[in-house]
């Protein structure tokens, strides 16, 4: 029993972290490779860059987007999911 008292304070703080840290950073991780997996040719979107298209091509990991002046092939990790939600929440 007293060897669990020593360690009790490290084991709190390691629950601490999982739930403040850990677990929160997981679910974003998930949110995002579904969020990437969702989207399609048409879809208006923002770059974490900041550029603004709209995607005419989709690949395994890539995308093609049209913006005005030009197309520009990006990564599908490169678009901002929460800027991307907010651009398509405005319209």
């Amino acid at each position: 029993m007293q060897d669990l008292m020593k360690f009790a304070p490290y084991l709190l703080m390691f629950v601490v972290l999982y739930f403040f840290m850990i677990r929160p950073q997981q679910k974003r991780v998930k949110n995002e490779k579904e969020f990437e997996s969702s989207l399609k040719v048409g879809d208006k979107i923002i770059t974490k860059s900041g550029f603004h298209g709209k995607i005419v091509e989709l690949a395994d990991t890539s995308a093609v987007i049209e913006t005005m002046s030009g197309k520009l092939k990006i990564e599908r990790s490169a678009i901002s999911m929460e800027m991307s939600a907010a651009l398509n929440k405005k319209a």
